[in-house]
């Protein structure tokens, strides 16, 4: 049984293992960036890094989605350990934090993600990708005063995304411009399919073969003063003397601080902020995937949780499912979890045995593995797929590019999310009723045909059509095409039938009576009504709906 399982989950590792390693290459400059960007030690970033590899990766449903340290929480985690004084105090309010996550997923919290417009999730996506690339270009030229992994407009250097591509034009270093330049070769060279699809090079990842280039062109550079790179140009893992001194490095949390309140209001803020970041990168991952699976949204939350406690618990950073990582999982041919949870071995067993050899990566090597990164999440051909679809997919698209780029990740896709529902209300503010006031000559009756759907958004453009309406005419109010109608507009038709016996206006209402109504008792469910049984518990309700019948 336990071979048949192995076997199973490695069922696909001949794309996988290649997949995991440029997932390794890409977590391992973020997971130590991210750390460095949140104030916390870089061992820390490698612990999430690890803990979302493998813990999250065995207990998630996700079958492409990586996990790792989320720039998106970098300034909460700042701000929360400046606050609560201490890394240890912190790191207990990450371990409660992932028990909220935990008893999120329980209470089926998952839904939550699938509310936001797929023109949102592709904006995210696309702008995920600009920013890759935005933030890339100086570490490319070998500037690096602003951590791997920061996806925030203002940055700790001082400056912001645009500013710094300014900023670095004064320390282009050539040595890094050629690691970079010849490493973007090798990965396009690689995408070609006259390469992609050669057995000997069909398992063999090119962002491996960039690094390794990288890396000997580096011990090249070693000996010329004008090409040499400098240590803050490199991967820079933290290197223990001994096996012991690997476990030394890890953190415990403070369970004496239990009774501190603040340690659950920071607690609350992570489990909010990172499930609401997971479920947006799970639906993103989900559209990503050439096969369309769905994640299990519940259970990711239940395996973020965990991760979470778990990662807390042995002096983690937070954890999140992230895009970036994903996308590159993806865009690297992984057909499995199984891809995830290889890269989160990678990155323990390298850290525990070969940290100097990490550590001789440039970092512009792995820069130009993330420029192919963003620019597939970022393809002209996605904006061409958007304008083709129309303004009201267009917009909150552009609108979430822009406000991600210009803000963060959470702002910049609520800004969008904003944008898209303000589309939705318009849209339901013209489309509840068939009425058209440009072509009603004077004396004629008047028909309102109801839409199929008509809920309490209609209510303002409903109650302003009805106000319009002359005196002295007859309006028919047909609901024959509508199939349910909230009991806000059926107060709005009743005051109106009442206020027109005052102006000389006859109302019909027609096929109104027998509609589905949604359920003012019930938790926003709709049911087909018996009378009977309505007019019992709904009298004042039932008597608006069905005075008319005769």
């Amino acid at each position: 049984m336990k071979s048949n399982f192995i076997g199973r989950f490695f069922a696909h590792s001949k794309y996988d293992i290649p997949a995991s390693i440029v997932v390794f290459l890409v977590a391992l400059p973020l997971c130590l960036g991210i750390a460095l960007a949140s104030g916390a030690p870089l061992f820390g970033g490698l612990i999430a890094g690890i803990v979302g590899g493998t813990v999250v990766a065995l207990l998630s449903g996700s079958s492409l989605g990586v996990s790792g340290p989320a720039a998106g929480l970098a300034v909460i985690v700042l701000t929360a350990i400046e606050d609560l004084g201490s890394y240890e105090i912190f790191l207990l309010a990450v371990v409660i934090g992932g028990l909220f996550q935990l008893i999120l997923g329980f209470l089926r919290a998952g839904v939550i993600g699938y509310y936001f417009p797929n023109s949102v999730i592709k904006g995210m996506l696309a702008a995920i990708g600009i920013i890759i690339v935005l933030k890339q270009l100086p570490h490319a030229v070998g500037y690096d005063g602003n951590p791997e992994g920061n996806l925030s407009f203002w940055q700790t250097d001082g400056e912001n995304t645009f500013s710094e591509l300014v900023n670095m034009l004064a320390y282009i270093s050539p040595g890094a411009l050629v690691i970079t330049l010849i490493s973007l070769a090798i990965l396009i060279l690689f995408e070609r399919p006259f390469i992609k699809d050669h057995k000997t090079f069909k398992f063999v990842p090119g962002p491996l073969i960039a690094v390794l280039l990288g890396v000997g062109l580096n011990m090249a550079f070693a000996g010329n003063p004008y090409f040499s790179l400098k240590a803050e140009q490199m991967v820079k893992i933290p290197v223990a003397e001994s096996f012991a001194g690997f476990f030394s490095q890890f953190t415990f949390p403070d369970f004496n601080q239990l009774s501190n309140p603040s340690i659950y209001i920071t607690a609350i803020t992570l489990a909010v902020v990172a499930s609401l970041e997971t479920l947006l990168c799970v639906e993103a991952t989900d559209k990503l995937d050439p096969q369309k699976r769905v994640t299990p949204t519940n259970r990711e939350l239940k395996a973020q949780g965990v991760g979470n406690m778990v990662s807390g618990l042995v002096g983690g950073l937070p954890i999140t499912q992230v895009i970036v990582r994903s996308s590159a999982n993806i865009q690297s041919g992984g057909k499995t979890k199984a891809s995830a949870f290889i890269h989160g071995l990678l990155l323990l067993v390298t850290a525990m045995a070969i940290p100097n050899i990490l550590n001789m990566i440039p970092l512009a090597s792995l820069a130009a593995i993330l420029f192919l990164v963003g620019y597939k999440l970022a393809k002209p051909s996605l904006f061409k797929e958007m304008i083709s679809r129309g303004k009201a997919q267009f917009i909150p698209f552009v609108v979430t590019i822009v406000g991600i780029v210009m803000t963060d990740l959470l702002i910049g896709i609520m800004i969008g999310f904003a944008v898209a529902i303000v589309d939705i209300l318009y849209r339901n503010f013209k489309t509840p009723y068939h009425f058209s006031s440009d072509s009603y000559e004077k004396g004629e009756p008047i028909t309102i045909q109801l839409a199929e759907e008509v809920s309490f958004l209609n209510k303002a453009s409903i109650q302003n059509t009805l106000n319009q309406i002359p005196n002295d005419t007859q309006v028919t109010i047909d609901g024959t095409k509508n199939r349910t109608i909230h009991p806000d507009v059926i107060d709005i038709i009743h005051d109106f039938t009442e206020n027109a016996k005052t102006r000389n206006i006859e109302v019909i209402l027609s096929n109104i009576n027998d509609k589905p109504i949604p359920d003012p008792v019930g938790d926003f469910g709709e049911v087909v009504l018996d009378e009977p049984s309505f007019k019992k518990r709904n009298p004042k309700l039932a008597k608006m709906i069905y005075e008319h019948k005769e």
